[in-house]
């Protein structure tokens, strides 16, 4: 029986739900029940009527699934796949820098620990942060950990935002020089970015949108070339959805390597050992949930 087969029948027996981030390989998205980005995927674990989740992602994200979902046994194939930018961040330095500007509002970008949202006011993901910000009562925000998406949601609001010095590696190596570079070798294509990458490069894209906006606004894209400054990964995701366009990465270095760490292999050791489990501390899931919560009522 092929992997894929087994993993399938596993599934059935244990009712068992896989999902997979957007930058997963093209084989882990194409097992999946579900593929999107970490709090889609996360609602999607909470609504499902699902024994167990294996959450083929990194260890924030399976965090928040559990964070909404805590009656269920959440699975993180690779216990190492872990997020660098969320490291960035810890709870007693957020607090003490919170010292430094008490009436702030403490705003966390998804892609944190788990305590470190317990210690926020709320969280943003990077497609709400925006319109989250302008709405907070605060006219100054400690945006926490990316100090990249910081920075552009500092472009369209009048509040202070003081960001964090922490970054995402994979976005954060590539350069203005990078993008020029391959926009002269393709001068009539399409650039779209996330907003993790560095402004210098944000100002040179024709749009700026997170995963989820990307594959939202594919198909309203004329150009047939795209360049696509985000992880690797998620050029399988926009192929599905538009075979006729050609998507280009802007670096052959827009690769993260715990995404990389979850294989079709380490899918069914997890379905079969139901292991390695992700939790949270009770009182520390109680406060992330509030930040959570709050942010889905202001989206």
């Amino acid at each position: 029986m092929k992997l894929e087969e087994t993993i399938a029948k596993l599934k059935k027996e244990k009712n068992a739900l896989i999902l997979a981030h957007n930058y997963q390989n093209p084989d882990v998205q194409d097992i999946a029940d579900y593929t999107g980005d970490s709090l889609e995927l996360s609602r999607i674990a909470a609504k499902n009527d699902a024994d167990i989740i294996v959450f083929c992602g990194v260890h924030f994200m399976a965090e928040s699934a559990f964070i909404l979902s805590p009656q269920k046994k959440v699975i993180l194939p690779d216990s190492s796949a872990g997020c660098p930018m969320a490291d960035m961040a810890d709870v007693d330095s957020i607090l003490e820098m919170k010292k430094k500007y008490p009436e702030a509002a403490i705003v966390t970008y998804i892609n944190s620990s788990a305590a470190v949202k317990a210690a926020s006011d709320i969280c943003v993901t990077s497609s709400n942060a925006v319109s989250i910000v302008n709405k907070l009562n605060e006219e100054t925000i400690l945006f926490v950990p990316d100090k990249n998406l910081a920075h552009y949601v500092q472009r369209f609001t009048n509040k202070k935002i003081i960001p964090w010095d922490g970054f995402c590696p994979t976005h954060e190596k590539f350069t203005k020089e990078d993008l020029i570079a391959i926009k002269n070798q393709l001068p009539d294509a399409y650039v779209m970015v996330h907003p993790e990458c560095r402004q210098e490069v944000i100002d040179l894209a024709d749009n700026t949108l997170s995963t989820g906006q990307m594959v939202n606004y594919i198909s309203h894209i004329y150009h047939k070339q795209i360049i696509v400054g985000t992880e690797k990964g998620m050029l399988h995701k926009l192929k599905k959805i538009s075979p006729e366009k050609e998507f280009i990465l802007a670096s052959p270095d827009f690769i993260c390597p715990n995404m990389k760490k979850i294989s079709l292999e380490k899918i069914l050791h997890a379905l079969i050992n139901e292991e390695p489990i992700v939790s949270v501390q009770e009182d520390i899931r109680v406060k992330a949930l509030q930040s959570l919560q709050r942010m889905l009522e202001l989206s």
